[in-house]
């Protein structure tokens, strides 16, 4: 069994070694983790663990909407950060409310976006490694490739 301590220092070191896409898959995997201690101590009746719960989360959700890059597609990013903050209205009006429907609606969208962006990071992995392989193929093909085993000599 891990000590507190122990698994800290694993958390710590995934974080520090992960890619931006593992971070942001990091952080989409928190707030749903969070939003469900929401939604469980809602329905438990206790709501000093709904509250915790909903807290992180809505942090969560607000650093995911703060970290959007518009680098590469200016409106993409927008559209993206707006959903962020429409799921960061809707906690904090469910957490006001002690809305269930509402929470659980948010954290049906957390999956959703948590399954994009997994499926978005295991495209870009293929396409990255198809890439890699096409390169080491046509550097290998052309390192391999001298005028005796291309067709053509020296004679022509």
């Amino acid at each position: 069994m891990t000590t507190t301590t122990e698994a800290n220092a694993y958390l710590r070191t995934q974080v520090l070694t992960a890619s931006p896409e593992q971070l942001r898959l990091m952080l989409l995997d928190g707030s749903i983790r969070f939003l469900q201690q929401s939604i469980d101590g809602l329905n438990d009746k206790d709501y000093e663990a709904s509250y915790n719960g909903i807290t992180q989360a809505r942090a969560i959700v607000l650093e995911l909407a703060t970290s959007v890059s518009a680098e590469v597609d200016h409106e993409l990013a927008e559209r993206v950060r707006s959903v962020y903050m429409y799921l960061y209205r809707e906690l904090i009006d469910a957490s006001v409310n002690r809305d269930l429907p509402r929470l659980e609606k948010a954290c049906d969208l957390l999956r959703y976006e948590r399954e994009t962006w997994a499926l978005l990071m295991e495209k870009v992995g293929t396409e990255r490694a198809a890439n890699a392989a096409d390169a080491t193929m046509s550097g290998a093909g052309e390192a391999a490739q001298t005028p005796e085993t291309s067709g053509f000599s020296a004679q022509g």
